[in-house]
C-alpha cells in the first residue's frame, strides 16, 4: 500500500533536494523510488534525496560514529537517478539547515555541526554566506583525461580531482565556449573513470585575481543527476584545478560563479594536510506529504 512521505524541499544556490528525517533508518527508498521523487515533470523534482537518519541506524554511519563520536546525523544521499553518492556540498549545507530548523540539532556561532558522510564525517559551521563545510583532505586523482563534450569541437583535457567525491575538471577558453556547451548529453569521459564522475568546465574571469581572490565561472554535469545549477563540491574541485594550472603565487581564496549563484572556496593546512572549505547560502524551500508506493 502507497505510504505518505513527509518532506521539505531545500535548495543551494540552485541545487535543490528532497529532505525527510528517518531517524530510526526505518525507510529504505530504491532507486526508482528517489527516481520518482526527483522527477521534474511527475514527482516533486529534484538533484537529490537526502535522508537525515541518526548514525547509529545506519551500517555507514559506524565509521562516522568511530571517526568522531558527536556525527549523531548522517546524511544519506542519493543522486535523481536513485544511486548512491559519497558527498555533496551544496547538499550539506541545505542537511544543515533542515537539522536546525526541525529543531534536531544546534549550532551557535563559533561552533561547529559534526555530520556523517559516506566520504567521512565533515564540519559545518555559520558563515557569512549561510554555512562552511569542511570537505576535508583533496587530492589530484584520476590523471589527465581527455574529455569530449556535445558542441565542443574537439576534446579538451581534464584534470582529476576528488574531494571525497571524484571530479574532472576542464578549462574552456571563454565564456562562448561554456555557454555552446550541451550538458544535457553525458560528457565522455576517457579513460572513463571506474566509479563515474562529476565534469567542469571551468572559464577563468578576466582578471584571473582581484583583491587576492581568484575568481572563476563553471558549468557542471554531475554524475546521476545531468546538468544542474550548482554543485558544491564541483566548485571546490574547479578553484582546486584552477590554482594548480596557475602555478606559485596563485590564492587560496576563490569565488565561483554558477548558473544558480556564487559559492566561496578555500583551502587551508592542518595536521593531516591541506584541507578545502566551501561556503554557500542554504535555504528551505517548501514542505509537503508524498504518497510513495
Amino acid at each position: 500500500m502507497p505510504a505518505d512521505l513527509h518532506f521539505t524541499k531545500g535548495q543551494g544556490t540552485g541545487n535543490d533536494f528532497v529532505l525527510f528525517t528517518d531517524a530510526d533508518g526505518q525507510i529504505d527508498l530504491v532507486p526508482t523510488q528517489v527516481a520518482a521523487i526527483c522527477d521534474r515533470h511527475f514527482g516533486v523534482g529534484a538533484d537529490g534525496v537526502l535522508r537525515a537518519v541518526r548514525s547509529e541506524n545506519i551500517p555507514e554511519g559506524a565509521a562516522a560514529l568511530a571517526e568522531d563520536p558527536a556525527a549523531e546525523w548522517f546524511m544519506d544521499y542519493r543522486n535523481a537517478d536513485g544511486s548512491i553518492a559519497e558527498m555533496c556540498g551544496n547538499g550539506i549545507r541545505v542537511f544543515a539547515r533542515y537539522l536546525l530548523d526541525n529543531g534536531l540539532a544546534e549550532l551557535a556561532a563559533g561552533e561547529t555541526l559534526v555530520i556523517g558522510t559516506r566520504a567521512g564525517v565533515r564540519d559545518v559551521q555559520r558563515s557569512k554566506l549561510g554555512f562552511q563545510v569542511d570537505l576535508g583532505r583533496w587530492r589530484l586523482d584520476g590523471g589527465e583525461p581527455l574529455v569530449r563534450a556535445k558542441n565542443l569541437q574537439v576534446p579538451r583535457p581534464g584534470l582529476g580531482i576528488n574531494v571525497g567525491n571524484p571530479h574532472v575538471v576542464v578549462a574552456l577558453a571563454d565564456d562562448d565556449e561554456l555557454a555552446e556547451a550541451d550538458l544535457t548529453f553525458i560528457p565522455h569521459v576517457e579513460p572513463e573513470p571506474e566509479d563515474g564522475a562529476n565534469v567542469e568546465f571551468v572559464v577563468p574571469s578576466e582578471p584571473l585575481v582581484r583583491d587576492g581572490v581568484g575568481h572563476i565561472r563553471m558549468r557542471v554535469h554531475e554524475r546521476g543527476s545531468g546538468e544542474t545549477l550548482s554543485c558544491g563540491t564541483g566548485a571546490a574541485a574547479a578553484a582546486l584545478a584552477t590554482r594548480h594550472w596557475a602555478g606559485a603565487g596563485a590564492p587560496d581564496h576563490w569565488s565561483v560563479a554558477v548558473p544558480g549563484g556564487v559559492v566561496g572556496v578555500r583551502m587551508f593546512p592542518t595536521e593531516d594536510g591541506e584541507h578545502v572549505a566551501l561556503s554557500g547560502p542554504a535555504e528551505l524551500v517548501y514542505e509537503g506529504d508524498l504518497a510513495i508506493a
